[in-house]
């Protein structure tokens, strides 16, 4: 009879084989509770470094569906923003207290695990308090990382795994799946990128384009600046060795970065955050943001952020013209830290780290080189940008992906909503195992601003369906 006990709970065990110290078995906020399992926990990285991750398993057939790993950016930002505010199961509302059914949600077709990368970012931690790292450093703790989760859901592990982010997760993606795919363990089957950063340089002169042919500035300047910055039909917009280059460059910056525009989406108003940011210690700061320029500007942003560190009132690292409080309010709620089994609650919950953001180094200018190795050994990558999103702007990333030289298999057209009758969603063209598209009016973040063209994408990219 014990013995007959003892196979029944191995087989149950087996049959859910996840943690369930992890389980989330009530979220605060919702009126009823999901149907599909969740969990919230840590996966440990050497060096006692513990990444926090949020799994949400598909509403349908878990067992079947792919498990895929999205990442936000900064780099120094949470990835909770990408489920609470995008495309998660369910959507914090103004108030912070109350959270709404997601009709977009990603998890209705695959399984999605959150990460907190890299340690110090959102509820992730070191022992030590050392948050000084790199795209290197952050793809392999990330890859020991997804390590540690299929070990703690080995029911997952033969699952197609498919890697996900947004912004400097244009760096962060290609950077792990050039790592993960020398692990047989892992069956990665592709990358999507939605306005990542892919080339500093690129993005800077592009958004000089972008920015004359939205109406940021006038034909008088942007003749100038062709005339001192350009030869032949190659522009160096921060060029130091030219003074006038770099006084009509300055006059044109000024015009896009200090007029209360919102660099994350040009046609919404630009919300100014809350007390305490960079943005209420001078506007100018924002134009140093993360992604938006040069290696060279993110260094001199680095520093400025050092230096306005010692000064006695609060600095973090604000997303200029995005409003993040009802989402800082939830996840700083006790009994909401207390569900997600958060290690320490003491800490708080910010959306991006000052931190991590001004200790991080970022090796390259680009990331033409894991692009070609992702695309070499086989994998598919699926790159989508919002077409008014001047952080990384969908021209500098079209410019990129001109540059791999990849043969073209479908040109440049125009994809559809599902709607009746079907309108124009954005532009799309297809290269051999690279889909490269547009979204109509939507900014940075593309499933906030456009969330049913947000999952059209999402289900072409995961059922390898051509547009």
């Amino acid at each position: 009879m014990a013995l007959l006990l003892l196979l029944v709970f191995l087989v149950a065990w087996s049959a859910d084989a996840a943690p369930l110290k992890d389980k989330i078995a009530y979220l605060p906020g919702l009126d009823e509770q999901p149907s599909f399992h969740q969990y919230s926990g840590y996966l440990n990285v050497t060096g006692g470094k513990y990444l926090h991750y949020w799994f949400v398993e598909c509403q349908k057939d878990p067992s079947s569906k792919p498990v895929v790993l999205w990442l936000n950016g900064g780099p120094g930002c949470s990835s909770l923003a990408g489920f609470l505010t995008g495309h998660g199961p369910f959507l914090v509302q103004e108030d912070g207290h109350t959270l709404k059914s997601n009709p977009h949600s990603w998890n209705k077709i695959a399984n999605m695990l959150y990460l907190e990368s890299p340690a110090g970012v959102g509820f992730s931690y070191a022992d030590d308090k050392t948050y000084e790292t790199n795209d290197t450093q952050t793809a392999l703790d990330n890859h020991m990382a997804l390590k540690e989760f299929f070990h703690l859901f080995p029911e997952f592990s033969a699952n197609d795994f498919y890697i996900a982010g947004e912004s400097y997760g244009g760096f962060y993606v290609p950077y792990l799946a050039v790592e993960v795919s020398e692990d047989d363990s892992i069956n990665l089957k592709g990358i999507a990128i939605g306005n990542g950063l892919t080339d500093f340089d690129l993005n800077y002169v592009s958004l000089m384009y972008f920015a004359y042919y939205h109406g940021l500035f006038g034909t008088e300047l942007w003749s100038d600046l062709q005339s001192a910055c350009c030869k032949e039909d190659k522009c160096q917009f921060m060029n130091k060795k030219n003074l006038e280059c770099m006084q009509k460059e300055g006059m044109a910056n000024f015009r896009i970065s200090f007029s209360n525009l919102n660099i994350y989406n040009l046609y919404i108003p630009c919300e100014h955050g809350e007390p305490g940011t960079i943005r209420d210690l001078g506007d100018h700061l924002a134009a140093y943001h993360p992604g938006v320029y040069s290696t060279e500007i993110h260094s001199r942003f680095r520093a400025e952020l050092k230096n306005l560190s010692r000064l006695n009132k609060p600095i973090r690292l604000g997303m200029p013209c995005l409003n993040y409080t009802s989402l800082k309010t939830y996840l700083n709620k006790p009994e909401v830290q207390k569900e997600l089994h958060v290690h320490h609650p003491q800490l708080g919950w910010v959306i991006c780290s000052d931190e991590v953001f001004s200790l991080f180094y970022s090796e390259k200018k680009n990331v033409r080189d894991q692009y070609l190795e992702v695309l070499k050994k086989g994998y598919r990558i699926f790159v989508y940008s919002g077409d008014v999103d001047m952080a990384c702007n969908f021209l500098g990333i079209d410019w990129f992906i001109h540059s791999l030289e990849l043969k073209l298999q479908v040109p440049y057209n125009e994809w559809y909503t599902e709607e009746t009758p079907p309108q124009i969603a954005g532009y799309v063209k297809q290269y051999a195992n690279l889909t490269l598209l547009t979204v109509k009016g939507a900014g940075h973040v593309v499933p906030t601003d456009k969330p049913e063209a947000a999952f059209i994408i999402f289900r072409h990219f995961i059922n390898n369906e051509p547009f």
